[in-house]
């Protein structure tokens, strides 16, 4: 599929095929692709919890507003960012680079991280919408439906999923084959009113 067509097709897609399972090799292709979505300093501080477990998927929905597609799509994708992945051997994330580029990268991390949490924690919000928006994408080229979700109890998904301290949970995506199509657009606003030109107020 193309791009563009992707982009404007995809939607959040509430209700799911049950029995419709996405096969290993294209979870792998899924993810190879969602991989590429970039991070600041390249630090690749997402973590993508794939919840297959029927059980587990059922406490998260019971935390979950009840809604359907958490236990209904083939997929329930939990995309958490580790805090502090600047910090834990950056130089993994480098390694491929000349070493002058890794001499002025590395402090540069430390630098622009230590110290500063809420830094830390808009930098897993941002990593993780990027990751999100290039997850929904790569699944429409692929044929399949989803739906972004943020409708849930964080600290109860977090307890749930054995999330560490050092980690954080941004938000669901449910991925699958949708058996009900999206409502139609409720209201797009216009290039206009969202678009500014070079400063507010100008």
């Amino acid at each position: 599929m193309h791009t563009f067509d992707a982009i404007r097709q995809r939607r959040a897609v509430k209700h799911y095929d049950p029995h419709l399972r996405l096969s290993e090799e294209e979870k792998k292709r899924l993810f190879d692709l969602v991989l590429q979505a970039p991070t600041a300093f390249n630090i690749q501080n997402w973590r993508f919890v794939v919840v297959e477990d029927p059980s587990l998927r059922n406490e998260i929905r019971a935390v979950a507003w009840d809604q359907a597609q958490v236990t209904e799509a083939s997929l329930l994708i939990i995309l958490c960012a580790d805090l502090k992945a600047w910090e834990k051997s950056p130089e993994r994330y480098w390694r491929n680079a000349p070493r002058e580029v890794q001499d002025f990268l590395l402090p540069a991390i430390r630098q622009y991280y230590e110290g500063r949490e809420q830094v830390q924690r808009d930098e897993a919000m941002r990593s993780c919408g990027i990751a999100a928006q290039t997850l929904m994408l790569a699944a429409k080229a692929m044929g399949y439906d989803s739906c972004p979700m943020d409708g849930f109890d964080f600290d109860a998904v977090g307890r749930l999923i054995g999330l560490p301290d050092d980690h954080v949970v941004a938000m669901f995506v449910a991925v699958g084959k949708g058996v009900k199509p999206a409502w139609p657009k409720p209201g797009q606003l216009q290039a206009d009113e969202v678009v500014i030109r070079n400063r507010f107020g100008g």
